[in-house]
């Protein structure tokens, strides 16, 4: 096998929570033209099952869209049971659904803050436990979390306690399961994007720009798809040797 033969995932199925728009859309379209057959699940089951459409004329894959609520332990597993019921496989499970509240700590409600936990954290939790059920017996499986340099860092100029602690949670929760399930076949790894244009990250707003860009090495926000490189190689045989680890991009900003 060559080196980069490693990097393909032809004969998987990969499985990507929010993967209907922004990061996740960039994720699903990366994995299926690596070689892999994705199922996209969101809450949008509609826009899933477009957006699965136009990637599957566009990588001649099998991708499928579902409707998915990672808050409920049911839906995740029949997110599983849709990947293994339309590809005959579940090989990979890429957690990146996630909600963000930018609020100081004093603003943020009791509903708030149990909106961000409950997908980021709880949604990671409940999804992860679904897809290592099915890892488990088939001895080998590999997940990828989607953090945030949020998880290590205090951001600026604006406040958002939630989502720093949920973040911060999903890159000790990879390196957790890591070790559990590390005799059990299953790799667990994590990227933590920096500033990223998508709805959830006005980058092109000039009030955070002196903070956001210009304080960055690079001084420049990341688009989408250049997340999806790390995804592919993390969810491919190319970091076999590789589990608990979580991988910044964030063009520098955290070095500071």
């Amino acid at each position: 096998m060559s080196i980069l033969d490693t990097f393909s995932l032809s004969g998987r199925t990969a499985l990507v929570t929010g993967g209907y728009k922004g990061i996740g859309l960039a994720l699903a379209r990366g994995l299926a033209e690596a070689g892999a057959d994705v199922v996209i699940g969101a809450r949008d089951g509609e826009a899933s099952e477009e957006v699965a459409r136009q990637i599957a004329e566009e990588t001649g894959r099998t991708v499928v869209g579902t409707r998915l609520d990672v808050t409920d332990a049911q839906s995740c597993v029949a997110a599983v049971e849709v990947a293994l019921g339309r590809t005959g496989r579940f090989d990979i499970l890429v957690n990146n659904a996630g909600a963000c509240i930018h609020a100081p700590a004093l603003e943020v409600t009791d509903e708030d803050w149990d909106a961000v936990m409950d997908v980021n954290v709880g949604g990671l939790w409940k999804m992860s436990r679904a897809a290592g059920t099915h890892f488990a017996e088939a001895g080998s499986g590999t997940i990828v979390n989607i953090g945030s340099m949020s998880g290590g860092i205090v951001n600026r100029p604006q406040w958002q306690p939630a989502y720093n602690a949920s973040k911060a949670a999903v890159h000790h929760l990879t390196k957790s399961l890591a070790a559990e399930w590390a005799p059990l076949g299953i790799r667990v790894n994590a990227v933590a994007p920096g500033y990223v244009k998508t709805e959830m990250a006005p980058v092109d707003d000039p009030a955070f720009r002196a903070r956001w860009i210009d304080d960055a090495p690079m001084q420049r926000f990341a688009m989408p798809e250049e997340i999806a490189p790390a995804v592919v190689f993390l969810a491919s045989d190319a970091s076999s040797f590789m589990t608990g680890s979580v991988v910044t991009i964030d063009g520098g900003y955290s070095v500071f």
